[in-house]
């Protein structure tokens, strides 16, 4: 029961390096979206804030369709990809990191969001008074405050990544030892006889990962709070 087999051992590698890869994927993008958000105004921020919080509340699968059809041979982006560099994305485990990071996009802004506007406005305009540029405010001043919450967007996005499956699927399919993540070996394990055994490891795995990264995002929120005097 305690044994995990090859494969299984292979999904559970594989899920890792996917959800570091998303990881890497989301956080420039994360933070500079982020702080968009949080600091500017203009004309079509509530629609900005809606599509990038739809992951969150669309189906799975279609986030995957979409991707599938962007980043597909045959699609827009992917077409050009492939016709200009070669590249292929679909159906690889590029493409899950692709698929797990569009799905884990929005918690890690709305982490690094939250913090950004808890900092106060009055220390990034007192640093612009004395002469600073904007990107030095940041880099010396907003950045050290809202690092916890970064890292809190991190570990969660990372644990989304662990466990996406629905996008995933239907953009990558379901390759052994190319796409086959935790969640995608689990579900291909309820569909085989004799597979209950090492679903309900993977089971067990899933759930320990999951409560790591919730108690350490818990932990990190509770800094941040004593940090700001709150």
């Amino acid at each position: 029961m305690l044994t995990l087999s090859p494969l299984e051992l292979e999904a559970i590698g594989l899920s890792l390096k996917v959800a570091s890869l998303a990881v890497l994927f989301c956080l420039p993008l994360g933070l500079a979206t982020a702080w968009v958000l949080a600091r500017c105004d203009f004309v079509g921020k509530s629609l900005i804030n809606g599509i990038v919080h739809l992951p969150l509340v669309v189906p799975p699968v279609v986030i995957g369709y979409l991707l599938l059809v962007t980043f597909g041979r045959k699609g827009l982006v992917g077409n050009w990809l492939w016709e200009t560099f070669e590249i292929s994305i679909a159906f690889t485990w590029k493409g899950a990191a692709i698929a797990a990071g569009v799905m884990a996009f929005p918690l890690m802004v709305r982490a690094i969001r939250q913090s950004i506007e808890a900092v106060d406005r009055g220390l990034e305009e007192a640093a612009r008074t004395l002469g600073a540029p904007i990107w030095w405010v940041f880099v010396t001043i907003t950045l050290p405050l809202i690092l916890p919450g970064i890292l809190t967007g991190v570990i969660l996005a990372f644990a989304r990544s662990l466990g996406e499956f629905g996008a995933t699927i239907t953009f990558v399919s379901n390759i052994p030892g190319e796409t086959r993540t935790l969640p995608l070996a689990l579900y291909n394990l309820t569909q085989v006889p004799d597979g209950e055994a090492g679903a309900m490891r993977l089971v067990v795995i899933a759930i320990l990962l999951a409560l790591i990264a919730l108690v350490a995002s818990e932990a990190l929120s509770r800094r941040v709070a004593r940090r700001l005097g709150r």
